[in-house]
C-alpha cells in the first residue's frame, strides 16, 4: 500500500474563506459525528482458524438458536452443586431430624432449602458432621446464587444487544429513535416481567400448597411468600413427597426471581436519577467558565468534538481518564503525529516481525 497520498482528514478545519463552503463543510461535520458508529461486531469475534475462510459469526445463533454460554455454565455448576449436596445429606441422613418422606428427595430438598437460605426448618442436622456439612453448603449456596444473578444479568444484556440490532437492521424506525426508545425504556419492561413472572410463581405455589399440602388459602400464601422472601418461619413448610418434589424447583425460581425483581427496581430508579442528570446538563446554558473548561487544545474555540466530550463528562458519561486512555491510544496510532489517523498510519503502527 502506498503511505504517499494526501490526507483529507474528516473533522480539520477548512481554509476556504467562502462563508457558503464554510456552513457547508460545518454541516458536513455534524453529518459525520451522527453517522459515527461503534466498532464492528466482526472485529470482536476470535479470529478463524488459520486455513478456512472468515465467514460472519451468526450473532442470534448462541442465544435463540443454541443455549447461551452463561446458562450452560450456570447449568452446570447448579448441577454439581445439587449432585454433590445431595449425595452428601444422603450419607448422614440418619443424622438428621424432622419430617422426612423419601431419604433422597429429602436430601436435596435440604440441599434447594440451604442453598436459597430459606431454612423452614422441618429437617435439621442433629449430629456435629451434618451440622459442619451444612455450614459449608449454606456458604457455597450463596456464593452459587450471585453467581446465577451475574450471568442472567450478562445474558439479559446481550440478549438486549441482539434485538436492538435485529430491530434496527429492519429498518422499521430510525437507528436513533430505536437506540433512544430502548435506552428510556428497557429497564421497565425487565421491571415489569420480572414482576410479572414472580406473580406467576406466587400465584402457582398458593395453589399447589392449597390443593396437594392441604393448607389454607391464607396459611398457603403465607408460605409462599415466607418462602420467596427466603424469611422460611418453618410453622408452614412442605411435608408431602410430591410437595418436596414441587418445592425443589420452585424455590429456586421464586426466590432467584424476587432478587432478580428487585435488581430490576434499583436499576430504573438508577436510570432515571441519570436522566434527570443528563436533561440538566443539556437545558443548562453555556458559560464563559464553561467554554474555558471545554476548550480542550486551548485555542480559544471549542469544536463541536470538544463541546461533546464536555456534555458527556458532564452527564457522567464519561470520565476524564477515559479520555486520556483514548487520547493516547490515538497518539500511538498516529505515526507521523499530523493530528489524524489514516489507513498508512494503521499500517505502520502495526508490530513488524522483528519487534513480535
Amino acid at each position: 500500500m502506498a503511505c504517499d497520498s494526501p490526507r483529507e482528514p474528516l473533522l480539520s478545519g477548512s481554509s476556504n474563506p467562502n462563508p457558503r463552503m464554510s456552513s457547508v463543510a460545518t454541516a458536513q461535520k455534524r453529518r459525520v459525528l451522527r453517522r459515527a458508529r461503534s466498532a464492528p461486531q466482526a472485529s470482536l469475534a476470535p479470529p478463524a482458524p488459520a486455513g478456512k475462510d472468515s465467514d460472519p459469526v451468526p450473532l442470534a445463533e448462541s442465544i435463540f438458536g443454541k443455549l447461551h454460554p452463561s446458562i450452560k455454565q450456570v447449568a452446570v455448576y447448579l448441577a454439581i452443586y445439587l449432585g454433590l449436596g445431595t449425595l452428601s445429606f444422603y450419607f448422614v441422613k440418619d443424622d438428621f431430624i424432622g419430617k422426612k418422606t423419601n431419604n433422597l428427595l429429602d436430601a436435596l430438598y435440604f440441599c434447594v432449602v440451604t442453598m436459597t437460605t430459606v431454612g423452614y426448618g422441618d429437617l435439621v442436622p442433629n449430629s456435629s458432621a451434618a451440622k459442619l456439612l451444612a455450614c459449608l453448603f449454606v456458604f457455597t449456596g450463596m456464593a452459587l446464587v450471585a453467581l446465577i444473578m451475574s450471568k442472567a444479568a450478562d445474558y439479559l444484556a446481550e440478549k438486549q444487544e441482539i434485538l436492538l440490532l435485529k430491530a434496527m437492521h429492519r429498518d422499521i424506525i430510525g437507528p436513533s429513535e430505536v437506540r433512544k426508545e430502548a435506552g428510556t425504556k428497557k429497564a421497565k419492561y425487565k421491571c415489569l416481567l420480572a414482576a410479572g413472572i414472580i406473580g406467576v410463581l406466587m400465584a402457582v405455589g398458593t395453589i399447589f400448597l392449597h390443593r396437594v399440602e392441604h393448607l389454607g388459602l391464607v396459611d398457603s400464601f403465607y408460605c409462599v411468600c415466607s418462602t420467596v422472601t427466603t424469611l422460611g418461619y418453618g410453622d408452614k413448610s412442605f411435608s408431602t413427597s410430591g410437595g418436596r418434589l414441587f418445592a425443589v424447583v420452585w424455590i429456586i425460581l421464586s426466590t432467584l426471581g424476587l432478587a432478580q425483581l428487585f435488581f430490576y427496581v434499583a436499576e430504573v430508579f438508577t436510570e432515571s436519577r441519570q436522566r434527570e442528570l443528563v436533561n440538566w446538563v443539556l437545558a443548562r446554558k453555556m458559560t464563559a467558565v464553561d467554554l474555558e473548561a471545554a476548550d480542550i487544545d486551548s485555542d480559544g474555540h471549542v469544536g463541536c468534538a470538544e463541546f461533546v466530550l464536555y456534555k458527556l463528562k458532564e452527564m457522567g458519561k464519561i470520565t476524564q481518564d477515559d479520555i486520556m486512555v483514548v487520547t493516547e491510544e490515538f497518539e500511538g496510532l498516529d505515526v507521523d503525529q499530523s493530528g489524524s489517523i489514516t489507513a498508512c498510519d494503521l499500517v505502520l503502527a502495526q508490530p513488524t516481525e522483528a519487534n513480535k
